[in-house]
């Protein structure tokens, strides 16, 4: 095993899939605990759709770094989903529904119609560490400091819109502007993950390490603290198993989050029976 570790650090690409990885999984699981108990888990499987679909118009019109172009499109369209979900009318499981598919609708058929499905959007689509370059390695390093300083930052007042919107408001808190706060910090992780997790699998890894944290831990302090170190542990043991076996990596990582999910579960059966 400490060969094969020492074989694996030998090669940048998985250096560099390290480094990226643990960072977007640490930032992904200190949002998603938020967003799971908001019930917005899925607005990271939305506007990843969203993502892919800008990422691909990019491609059709041979636009160069398509992640810093998606990150914007992204950005807009989380702050467009919670005000849709907002809407007595139309409610938030149905507005990332409506956007999300409009949105991958939309770049496919572009796609189809200029360029194709070509190798660098199948990457975006199912993931794939051998894509990250330095660019991408820079842009995880600044955006998951950016972050981890605002959510520290922000810890009392991102804990109160979590568990009392009213009482914070009442406080005088502005929930809306902190709401969305939330909601862009994960919009840009998800832009950033698809390089690694790709399109399909990058939501798995904000909704995951919260659940499966949940199932033991009970305070928002904790929960915090072990999704993160759930999220980082499945995600060293996700990359050595695909470097060992040859299997997708993001597909790997997201098995790994599941048997942590399946186990927790076991040991909270057995301390509440």
């Amino acid at each position: 095993m400490i060969t094969t570790i020492c074989e694996m650090m030998s090669h940048a690409f998985i250096q560099r899939a390290i480094l990226v990885g643990v960072l977007i999984s640490l930032c992904a699981a200190i949002l998603g605990v938020s967003l799971v108990l908001k019930r917005y888990s899925m607005i990271g499987d939305g506007l990843s759709h969203v993502g892919f679909g800008i990422v691909s118009i990019s491609a059709a019109f041979g636009l160069s770094s398509p992640l810093y172009i998606a990150i914007p499109g992204v950005v807009i369209s989380a702050i467009v989903l919670l005000k849709i979900g907002n809407n007595s009318k139309i409610k938030s499981d149905s507005a990332i529904a409506l956007i999300s598919s409009s949105a991958l609708a939309i770049g496919v058929a572009i796609t189809s119609i200029t360029t194709g499905l070509n190798t660098d959007l199948c990457n975006f689509m199912f993931g794939s560490i051998l894509a990250m370059n330095q660019n991408d390695v820079i842009l995880s390093v600044l955006v998951s400091i950016l972050i981890a300083t605002l959510f520290i930052i922000y810890y009392r007042k991102v804990f109160l819109i979590t568990f009392d919107e009213e009482f914070a408001t009442a406080s005088g808190l502005n929930v809306k502007r902190y709401t969305n706060l939330i909601a862009i910090l994960t919009a840009i992780v998800i832009v950033v993950g698809m390089r690694m997790m790709g399109t399909m699998l990058i939501s798995s890894i904000i909704i995951f390490p919260a659940l499966t944290s949940m199932r033991i831990f009970k305070t928002f302090k904790s929960v915090v603290i072990s999704s993160s170190i759930i999220s980082i542990v499945s995600f060293l043991i996700g990359i050595y198993l695909s470097y060992v076996y040859n299997i997708s990596t993001g597909a790997t990582i997201v098995i790994v989050n599941l048997i942590a999910f399946i186990i927790f579960s076991l040991i909270n059966k057995i301390i509440n029976e």
